[in-house]
């Protein structure tokens, strides 16, 4: 596209033709320069739209599209910097919200060429300090005020027009800003989010795109925060509305609610994990419905990595309450016991290869028990567990 053809979208006044006029081209990795420094060109074209100044967003966006053709990635985000600064300064005083389709997808392009620019950054400097990715929140959060604290009164449902409310673009614009806080591991900053966006419920209308994805990452931070109630019921609600053809992004939501559900004893079926290609869970299912202490380290050891990057390795290791719990059920049902000598329970756990002491299997059991987990006592002298003849373990208690 020319610039007589974006100067000619834009001066349509529809909002789809002038976010088309003005989004950027992918970044594309491989055309990515590590060192580039190309000659780059000035523009200085000139557009006025009823009597409103788009030169500068104009300018910049023709900047930040050649950078992009010739793969210089840090110039690219240098141009894009300005681009989303004028949009925002131009947004403050269009009338209605029929700019929202163009900042939303000026955002998008900050976030990632933010993130790309630091990379590229990192190959030369050998670290990465996220500088550009940090200086695009700003830009993000100044898109955020802004259509948080328009004035109109939105109507869910209505379309972009002079007369509508520009909070209509609060959620896309916040789903960006997670994306950006979970990269920097800045959580603390969600409740900035949080309170405004529920305080006036704009996280209950809107695209049913942006809807999922914030409850998605919601839920990922009532998990951080040991919400598992809340974690379960955000990440439910998103993986029952994703789009039936957007395989990864299911994929992704499951990679959280899974050990959220695990937290909760819930077990899936090896036919679902095998079905969404999420494997490495299946034999730490496998052994937490066994009690198999020996096959739950062994999976989480051999997948560590994978559940660090993920954020989600703690929390599984929580969930060893549950094996621990369902290992000490099979001891019971197995021995027909509801007196079991603790030496015989550290052999079972010896025999599997878990180095673990007479104190320390009490230890275990004394928090289970205090937890309702497991019903009974121990009797310290005897070393000896003392179950309940009437429902010892309690599928209430693990099962919520």
């Amino acid at each position: 596209m020319n610039v007589n053809q974006v100067k000619a979208g834009i001066k349509t006044k529809d909002p789809y033709e002038i976010a088309k006029a003005l989004t950027l081209p992918p970044l594309i990795e491989s055309n990515i320069q590590a060192n580039s420094n190309p000659k780059k060109r000035s523009y200085s074209e000139r557009l006025t739209v009823d009597g409103v100044d788009w030169s500068p967003v104009l300018n910049s966006f023709l900047e930040a599209r050649d950078c992009v053709f010739v793969g210089d990635a840090i110039s690219c985000f240098a141009a894009q910097s300005t681009f989303h600064s004028s949009l925002n300064h131009l947004l403050h005083s269009s009338p209605g919200n029929i700019l929202i389709p163009i900042l939303h997808a000026c955002c998008r392009a900050t976030h990632h060429i933010a993130v790309q620019a630091d990379h590229v950054n990192s190959l030369t400097t050998k670290r990465n300090d996220n500088a550009r990715l940090q200086s695009a929140v700003t830009l993000l959060q100044e898109s955020f005020s802004k259509t948080l604290n328009d004035r109109s009164e939105m109507v869910p449902g209505s379309p972009l027009s002079i007369d509508g409310s520009k909070k209509v673009g609060v959620l896309c614009i916040v789903n960006q800003l997670f994306a950006m806080y979970f990269r920097l591991n800045t959580l603390r900053l969600c409740k900035n989010l949080l309170r405004p966006v529920e305080s006036r419920s704009l996280h209950k209308s809107g695209n049913k795109g942006d809807m999922v994805t914030y409850r998605y990452f919601v839920g990922r931070l009532n998990m951080f925060e040991d919400l598992y109630d809340l974690a379960e019921e955000n990440l439910s609600y998103a993986l029952q509305h994703c789009h039936k053809n957007a395989v990864g992004n299911k994929k992704r939501i499951l990679n959280y609610l899974i050990p959220v559900k695990l937290m909760r004893g819930r077990l899936p079926s090896v036919n679902l994990l095998e079905k969404c290609n999420l494997v490495e869970y299946i034999p730490l299912v496998i052994a937490i419905r066994r009690g198999d202490l020996r096959t739950f380290h062994k999976t989480l050891q051999e997948n560590q990595d994978e559940f660090i990057r993920r954020g989600t390795y703690l929390l599984l290791e929580k969930c060893k309450t549950v094996c621990h719990r369902n290992l000490f059920k099979r001891i019971h049902l197995i021995t027909e016991m509801h007196q079991l000598p603790l030496d015989n329970v550290v052999k079972v756990i010896k025999w599997m290869g878990i180095d673990m002491d007479l104190d320390e299997v009490e230890c275990v059991l004394a928090n289970l028990i205090f937890r309702g987990i497991i019903k009974g006592y121990i009797s310290h002298s005897k070393r000896i567990l003392v179950l309940s003849k009437r429902d010892p373990f309690p599928k209430a208690a693990v099962v919520k």
